[in-house]
């Protein structure tokens, strides 16, 4: 069979339900082969077998395919072809790396002939690509397609996952090759040290070391990351805090990996998160780091980060996270399921129960304390009012998408997430424009299940062409734009650290009518909400509508995220707004470096 026969082949023998991207010369040919496999291969329902679905653009497949990666926790699938077909993949790809989600992206490439010589529509993809990916192939030889291309999806999905880029030239796809069915390449370096990953256990005096601390702590901690998503730990984290009582704060990333509507649940921790969370962060004396890595957002400085904690311990799969930014006392690098299985299995076969109802008083006190609020007498639309609207009829089981801004924010605050996979958002890479395709990939991930797209005005524009994607495949994605007329986050930071001077997010002046836009893209239910006195009989509709619906929401352009926790400052200083009560005065200076984002 070809190349491109071969690509195909393997994409249905790893299991591949879905693949996104936009055609161009030089990926003809998987595209030719993509049309015949499906051709020779219907469904029983009429459908294809592996449907190919076609963006406004590039970056749009990148992100529905990390959408889908996401919400099903198998390798999402980008098609697409050389040169700016490719280069725009880039920006998806990094914020997969970033966020640790597994991609296989297939760009087509010039022949191998050309390469070098600036021939139409060639990128130096392996160049470009090799600073944002796990890894890049660039297979020149065709007789290493097929092992490329499965060694492509392993790297992928084990260990730490990331996105995988595998570059084709035009020749390679049509080579006439012998299919194998088996096989790939031998990587024995990265095999290796993933075996020692993979098979690492923690002994009898590993878990002592653990327990002794825990047992002689009062307040202690555990800060889940995405790591607990990535690892499908959410059951395991779940039976050790039954048996031993921790609260449990999650990253940004985190966010569904616990229960969140539980007794010991303190949602988010960070620059944004929850008072009681963060104070609660303050007051530990234990933190049990789980798939997280006290990133900027959340350590902030690090040296004040949990700063009456005696005992930091720290579990990861991937090696170089261990103590970059903490210090730790105790550390275990392996699978986290199995780590917290035999975690808790050491200590119900020891009989240890720390006692800590007074620590649970105190997290039940601070969560009455400080708990998230607003102003709810005010006669403009509160963004956090059409979201706790949205969050009672969803119940904390919707999949929820976002793009980057305030109101990413305060759909982490605001939203109940009950199981993993539930909440989709560009973390580490913060990407305009990740909501809207997100939210598609997670449709065609789901189909039966509500997918919601918590987008901003700002954001929405930067990949707004897909509008068209959900109703040419008539995905019944919801679509929220919270409208405060203007780049919210950042006019947030100019008003507390730069005297208010709205340098380039002011967008009042702009034209844009979303709701007609949503309209000539076939959105049959597209509204806007400007009174609050219908704010929920205006989201009921909104959800209950059997299809494509998109909501505009013109909201209090005053309207801010809160808590923040300022630049330098500790978690402790955060400011909390006027509507939620704080244990100290808040620090803010302006004009002083903000690094902001």
């Amino acid at each position: 069979m070809s190349g491109a026969e071969v690509i195909v082949q393997v994409f249905a023998g790893e299991g591949v339900e879905v693949m996104f991207g936009y055609s161009g010369g030089a990926i003809l040919p998987v595209y030719d082969a993509v049309f015949r496999y499906n051709a020779e291969h219907p469904r029983a329902n009429g459908g294809e077998a592996m449907p190919l679905i076609v963006p406004a653009n590039e970056q749009g497949a990148g992100f529905m395919a990390a959408g889908y990666a996401r919400a099903s926790g198998k390798v999402g699938v980008a098609v697409v072809t050389s040169g700016p077909g490719a280069t725009n993949m880039v920006t998806p790809v990094r914020d997969s790396m970033a966020d640790s989600i597994p991609l296989v992206v297939i760009c087509g490439q010039v022949g191998t002939a050309a390469i070098g010589s600036d021939a139409f529509q060639e990128a130096p993809i392996s160049n470009i690509m090799g600073a944002c990916a796990k890894h890049v192939f660039l297979v020149t030889d065709a007789a290493q397609l097929e092992a490329t291309m499965r060694t492509a999806f392993t790297l992928a999905r084990s260990g730490r996952p990331g996105p995988v880029v595998v570059d084709v030239p035009k020749d390679v796809q049509n080579t006439a090759l012998a299919w194998r069915g088996s096989g790939e390449l031998a990587l024995s370096g990265y095999r290796t040290r993933l075996r020692t990953v993979e098979q690492a256990t923690l002994s009898d005096t590993d878990c002592a070391a653990l327990f002794t601390a825990l047992m002689r702590a009062q307040r202690p901690l555990i800060y889940a990351g995405g790591g607990v998503i990535a690892a499908e730990a959410a059951d395991a984290l779940r039976a050790f805090v039954d048996a031993f009582g921790l609260p449990v704060t999650t990253t940004l990333m985190g966010l569904g990996g616990f229960d969140s509507t539980g007794p010991l649940a303190l949602h988010l921790l960070g620059m944004h998160g929850t008072a009681y969370a963060n104070y609660a962060v303050e007051d530990c004396d234990f933190v049990l780091a789980l798939g997280a890595r006290f990133d900027d957002r959340v350590a902030g400085v690090p040296d004040k980060f949990a700063p009456r904690a005696k005992f930091i311990a720290q579990v990861d799969i991937d090696p170089s996270e261990i103590g970059k930014v903490k210090a730790v006392d105790w550390h275990h690098v392996g699978p986290l399921t199995r780590a917290l299985d035999r975690l808790t299995a050491y200590g119900r076969a020891h009989g240890l129960h720390p006692q800590l109802t007074a620590w649970h008083a105190h997290v039940a006190e601070l969560k009455r304390a400080h708990a998230m609020n607003y102003d709810r007498a005010s006669a403009l639309v509160q963004p956090y009012a059409v979201l706790e609207a949205i969050n009672r009829h969803t119940q904390g089981r919707a999949v929820v998408s976002t793009g980057v801004g305030q109101h990413q924010m305060w759909a982490a605050q605001y939203f109940d997430f009950r199981a993993p996979r539930h909440w989709l958002t560009s973390g580490s890479m913060g990407t305009m424009g990740f909501g809207l395709p997100a939210a598609i990939g997670a449709q065609f991930a789901h189909p039966d299940k509500l997918v919601i797209d918590i987008d901003g005005d700002a954001s929405i524009r930067m990949n707004i062409g897909e509008l068209e994607t959900v109703t040419t495949y008539n995905l019944p994605v919801k679509v929220v734009v919270l409208n405060n007329v203007g780049d919210g986050m950042v006019r947030q930071w100019q008003k507390l650290y730069f005297k208010g001077r709205f340098a380039a997010s002011d967008k009042s002046l702009h034209k844009k009518d979303f709701v007609l836009a949503a309209q000539a893209d076939g959105f049959a239910w597209a509204r806007r909400l400007e009174d609050k006195a219908t704010l929920e009989a205006t989201i009921a509709d909104f959800l209950a509508f059997d299809g494509p619906a998109f909501l505009e929401v013109m909201i209090d352009p005053d309207a801010g995220v809160y808590p923040m926790v300022g630049p330098g400052a500790s978690y402790a200083q955060m400011i909390t707004g006027d509507f939620i009560p704080s244990r100290a005065a808040p620090v803010a200076h302006e004009d002083s470096p903000s690094h902001m984002f």
